[in-house]
């Protein structure tokens, strides 16, 4: 029996190649900021794909949206230590 969907790797990057006029649209110096977001995308195909969403780009938000919370967890513990304060 086949697959009813794609595997999410094949998915996001199908999604990545839909947005490359949208980047190609944007300030030469924001294109690496845009390329991390799928980048830290990447870093959960695994959960991506045990969720097996109906629609893949809410997997792609979480994901990118879990990574960004961490940097700020990351950034707000560093910025406590540098103050001598507990972090959060």
């Amino acid at each position: 029996m086949g697959r009813t969907l794609p595997t999410f790797n094949t998915w996001l990057q199908n999604e990545i190649d839909s947005w490359k006029d949208f980047r190609r649209g944007l300030r030469v110096e924001q294109r690496p900021a845009f390329d991390r977001l799928f980048t830290r995308a990447r870093r959960h195909t695994a959960e991506a794909t045990c969720a097996a969403r109906p629609v893949p780009f809410d997997a792609l938000i979480l994901a990118i949206l879990l990574e960004q919370e961490l940097e700020l967890e990351r950034l707000a513990a560093e910025v406590a230590a540098l103050r001598g304060e507990r972090a959060p």
